[in-house]
C-alpha cells in the first residue's frame, strides 16, 4: 500500500510542496492488531481465573490458603482445563479439545464438555460426579454441588442443555435437563430433577421440581431453609386421616348410644 508523504525544502521548493508514495509495510496493522488480540485474550483468562480462585474463599469456609486452594480443589482445577479445552473447541481445533475434557474428567471426576459455555467466579464443590453437557450455559458467579448433571434429551442436535443465570445454586444431585433456562439467584434443592423454565429467584425442590419460593435468598449457603415439600404433602395426610378417624369413633360411638 502506498502512502502519501509531503515535505518542503528550502532551495527550489521553497515555494511549494511536492508528494512522493512511498511504501508502507502492510503487514505491520495486523501484527498490531493479532498482539492486541492476544493481550486482551490473556488478561480476560487471567481475569476470569482470579475470580475462580477468589469465589472459594467466599464460597467455602474450609478454604485456609492460597496453597491448598491452587492444588487442593478438583473444582478448580476442572474449570482450568475446561478454559483452555473451550478456547480450542471454539476454534474447531481437533482430537485435543476432547482429550484435555477426558484427561479433567480423569483426574478430577468432573466431566465438562469443551463446547459448554461457563462464565466467571464458577465453583464446583466437591464436584465429583459433575456432568455438564456441550450446550450448556453456566452463568458468573454459580456454584454447583457433587453429583450435578446438566444434561440433555434425547438425541436432537442444536441447544439442548440447561442455561443457568448468574448467581444460581445447584444442589448436591440435582439433574437439570433439556433446553430449560434457570433464571438468576435461583436455587435448586439437593435431589431436584428440574425439566422446566425457573424464572428468577425462584428455590425449586422435589421430584419433578417444583417452584416453593419466589424471593431472593440473601445466603445461598443456607441449604437447611430450603423447604421440605414432601414432608409437608404426608404431614397434611396424616392430619386428615387422623381427623377421618376421629370421626368415624364418634360415629360409632353415637350409634352405640342409640341402640342401647
Amino acid at each position: 500500500m502506498l502512502q502519501p508523504i509531503t515535505f518542503t525544502g528550502s532551495e527550489d521548493i521553497s515555494s511549494k510542496s511536492q508528494t512522493v508514495d512511498v511504501p508502507t509495510n502492510p503487514a505491520a496493522p495486523s501484527d498490531a492488531s493479532s498482539r492486541s488480540t492476544t493481550s486482551s485474550f490473556a488478561f480476560g483468562w487471567w481475569q476470569t481465573l482470579w475470580a475462580d480462585i477468589d469465589v472459594i474463599f467466599t464460597r467455602d469456609p474450609a478454604a485456609r490458603n492460597w496453597i491448598e486452594v491452587l492444588f487442593c480443589y478438583p473444582g478448580l482445577h476442572a474449570l482450568m482445563l475446561h478454559r483452555v479445552g473451550n478456547w480450542l473447541y471454539s476454534r474447531e481445533f481437533p482430537f485435543l479439545p476432547r482429550f484435555l475434557s477426558h484427561l479433567g474428567r480423569w483426574l478430577t471426576g468432573i466431566e465438562i464438555h469443551p463446547g459448554a459455555t461457563i462464565g466467571k467466579g464458577v465453583f464446583i464443590d466437591h464436584g465429583m460426579g459433575v456432568v455438564i453437557g456441550e450446550t450448556a450455559i453456566v452463568g458468573d458467579y454459580c456454584l454447583i454441588y457433587q453429583n450435578v448433571t446438566l444434561g440433555g434429551t434425547g438425541k436432537d442436535k442444536g441447544k439442548r442443555h440447561p442455561t443457568l443465570g448468574d448467581n444460581v445454586v445447584v444442589g448436591a444431585g440435582a439433574s437439570v435437563l433439556g433446553n430449560i433456562r434457570i433464571g438468576d439467584r435461583s436455587r435448586i434443592g439437593a435431589g431436584s430433577v428440574v425439566l422446566k423454565d425457573v424464572p428468577d429467584n425462584s428455590t425449586i425442590v422435589g421430584i419433578p421440581g417444583r417452584i416453593v419460593s419466589r424471593k431472593s435468598q440473601p445466603d445461598p449457603l443456607a441449604h437447611h431453609k430450603l423447604p421440605d415439600v414432601e414432608a409437608k404433602v404426608i404431614r397434611t395426610l396424616i392430619d386428615r386421616i387422623a381427623t377421618l378417624e376421629q370421626q368415624v369413633q364418634d360415629l360409632k360411638e353415637r350409634e352405640h348410644t342409640a341402640i342401647h
